[in-house]
């Protein structure tokens, strides 16, 4: 008997697709030891002695769960899909890559997608999966990705948990994050005086969007979903920007028909205690240097693009 295969015209997608690499989703650190010390053959004679042994939660692990524990929250679709989806797209073989897919199943992950490519780039899948984001501990990687215009930020620390607070709470940097890094040139190359004037200029002009723009239109949607009140995700804008940089912003997003729960404009404070007081799962920003100051009080992720990320 042959199974009815599905059209990709009547295929139903996830409203939310999300990819994590291996590494990021569980601690591989003992089994990319091997493989750095000892070679592919050691590495995969590891991890199959050890298929049946699950490896313990990486960096992405707790925003994984608290995402797809979400799917329980929402009325079902007719066909029975979800709404939201996290795939594995992996530089393992299916041989050593059983081991991640039996931890998935030990800690109770409904993930069950995966590409594993044997060592090549992954993330050439995504658009085939129709991924809105990619999670790596590999920054060539993520700069691949984000080279391709495809979303993607390299986690840096799985920071403090908060699994005791049933919301996910995720927080964006604005400039070269949500937004193009249009604006950020200006600052970086002319100083705040001018980019403050050409803010305050082009107040009515929409900024373009930035490599995390479809990941948090995806968002919007699943928020949509739920009374105002009532949604499971809340969403912050926390950003170095200060009054009168802070109108262009605004209307940018207004006319994206894109609303964030809360939006902070910092005029250059330090983020860490803002992300501390917002209750951040994850924490996305251009800036490796915010990312650092933040990775003891959320998950944070690299978003290595725009002028402060060129080579």
């Amino acid at each position: 008997m042959t199974a009815e295969v599905t059209s990709p015209a009547q295929e139903r997608l996830p409203d939310l697709m999300v990819a994590t690499s291996s590494s990021a989703l569980f601690d591989m650190s003992d089994s990319d030891r091997v493989f750095r010390e000892e070679g592919v053959a050691a590495y995969r004679r590891y991890q199959v002695a050890r298929e049946d042994s699950p490896l313990a939660p990486g960096a992405a692990f707790s925003f994984v769960r608290k995402l797809l524990s979400i799917n329980q929250m929402m009325p079902s679709r007719a066909d029975g899909s979800d709404r939201i989806e996290v795939i594995l797209l992996s530089r393992n073989t299916s041989d050593t890559g059983l081991r991640i897919l039996n931890s998935t199943n030990h800690h109770n992950l409904p993930v069950t997608r995966a590409a594993f490519t044997g060592g090549r780039p992954p993330y050439r899948y995504m658009k085939a999966f129709h991924c809105q984001l990619f999670l790596s501990t590999r920054q060539e990687d993520v700069r691949s990705c984000l080279e391709q215009n495809l979303p993607a930020a390299q986690i840096l620390s799985s920071g403090r948990s908060r699994d005791e607070n049933p919301d996910l709470n995720i927080a964006f940097d604005g400039d070269s994050v949500l937004f193009s890094d249009e604006a950020e040139r200006i600052y970086q190359s002319a100083g705040l005086d001018l980019f403050s004037r050409m803010e305050e200029a082009n107040a009515s002009r929409p900024l373009m969007g930035g490599p995390l723009k479809p990941f948090l239109s995806a968002l919007q949607g699943i928020q949509s979903q739920f009374a105002e009140s009532e949604s499971p995700i809340r969403t912050a804008l926390i950003t170095a920007r200060s009054a009168p940089a802070h109108e262009r912003v605004v209307k940018t997003l207004r006319s994206w028909n894109i609303h964030l729960d809360e939006s902070l404009f910092l005029g250059g404070r330090t983020k860490a205690e803002f992300l501390g007081a917002f209750e951040a799962d994850v924490f996305f920003d251009d800036q490796l240097s915010h990312c650092e100051a933040a990775r003891d009080v959320a998950t944070t992720g690299h978003v290595a693009y725009g002028i402060v990320n060129d080579p």
